[in-house]
């Protein structure tokens, strides 16, 4: 009896294994994004160019793993004097923190899709709880590569300061950035 149900715990797992797909993003098609405060008269938008990762997903469990890196040095606000600015010490310091990472906790669904990322964002060294809200899910076989891609619309709502990014906050800047990612991942051969 003890032989049976090892073996069956052995086929379950394996069986929830198996169902495990992962998909690796597809960098010309994410872009993270952001909103913030400009002394209370504007908002400044930009992205960031260069993001890689992967994603796994188990749609009968309903659950999964996001892991997402991005190379802070590819900031990009359609002004490249802002971008250079961006880059130094005073706000992303590059240099000495090139990745920005986010890593999932746990993916809530609602129905079959996910729904919410409960995460840690890593920037300027400093890792903090961030909550991802996905508003639009959606997989594919893809046309062209043959392939299923899965596409998804994420957003999120975080203080600079807690990660240390406290440039001109003395100037009357908010702290609080509206982040918004455009994501598509390749299911992985």
């Amino acid at each position: 009896m003890k032989k049976q149900l090892a073996l069956f715990c052995l086929l379950a797992a394996s069986v929830t294994a198996a169902s495990a797909q992962t998909y690796n993003i597809e960098p010309g098609h994410t872009y993270p994004s952001f909103e913030a405060d400009h002394m209370g008269i504007s908002f400044w938008r930009g992205k960031f160019n260069k993001t890689s990762g992967t994603v796994t997903l188990d749609r009968a469990a309903k659950t999964g793993t996001l892991d997402i890196a991005i190379d802070a040095s590819s900031i990009d606000f359609g002004h490249e004097k802002m971008n250079e600015h961006a880059r130094n010490k005073d706000m992303f310091n590059v240099e000495q923190f090139p990745t920005i990472t986010y890593k999932s906790k746990t993916i809530k669904y609602k129905g079959d899709a996910p729904a919410e990322v409960d995460g840690e964002l890593t920037l300027l060294g400093v890792t903090k709880p961030v909550k991802l809200n996905i508003d639009k899910f959606k997989c594919i076989q893809h046309p062209m590569l043959k392939r299923e891609v899965c596409g998804a619309n994420a957003t999120a709502t975080f203080n600079r300061s807690d990660f240390g990014l406290n440039y001109a906050l003395n100037y009357g800047f908010s702290p609080e950035v509206k982040l918004a990612i455009q994501v598509e991942a390749l299911k992985a051969d």
